[in-house]
């Protein structure tokens, strides 16, 4: 009788457990909150503008999918709902570090545009030395130029593209500079004596 007893309360403890463990539900709604503040963070760049805050919000976000599959859905809401937040932080820090870098960008357009001014300058006192030179200078000036106008069109709208492309810029007014450098070392050539004839 106690043997029975015992596997009837073994039984009823089971199916208690059973029941609880049926009743637990995918937390679709933490999901969806936390799949929107991580769809508003991209949409405001903070991938690439508050990037650790981002990965910080995407790891919990990876970390509550997991738990998902695993059918651990209690565990799966807490992930959710630490990635809410991190997600909107994130987006938050976004807007003040695409501030950020668009300030040193514009700063480093201006640079380059000082230098590259210096060499337009330049150029025309180098120009008989220049003969060999003269069509790859003009190819590359072309491109400074509009690259210049693109950098510039491209800051507000993207600001790390437009900080590569400056770099790109500043290595190419670089080979000029140093080009120029090389060219002001030379000597000019001896003017040619015109020899007169005898009246």
């Amino acid at each position: 009788m106690k043997c029975f007893k015992h596997s009837v309360s073994l039984l009823m403890f089971l199916v208690v457990v059973l029941v609880f463990a049926g009743c637990a539900k995918p937390p679709e709604a933490e999901k969806a909150a936390a799949k929107a503040a991580m769809d508003a963070a991209m949409t405001a760049g903070a991938d690439k503008y508050a990037a650790a805050d981002f990965a910080a919000g995407k790891k919990a976000w990876d970390g509550a999918e997991a738990r998902m599959n695993d059918k651990k859905y209690e565990e799966a809401k807490q992930g959710y709902l630490s990635a809410k937040p991190a997600f909107e932080k994130a987006a938050a820090a976004a807007a003040a570090g695409k501030k950020a870098v668009a300030d040193e960008t514009t700063a480093a357009i201006a640079a380059c545009e000082e230098a590259w001014n210096k060499l337009m300058a330049e150029a025309p006192k180098l120009q008989k030395k220049m003969k060999d030179q003269e069509e790859a200078w003009t190819t590359d000036a072309k491109a400074i130029e509009d690259g210049l106008k693109a950098t510039k069109d491209m800051l507000a709208a993207d600001p790390l593209g437009a900080k590569k492309k400056t770099e790109e810029l500043k290595t190419l007014v670089a080979k000029w500079d140093a080009a120029f450098q090389e060219l002001a070392a030379i000597p000019d050539p001896p003017a040619k004596k015109v020899k007169r004839g005898k009246k």
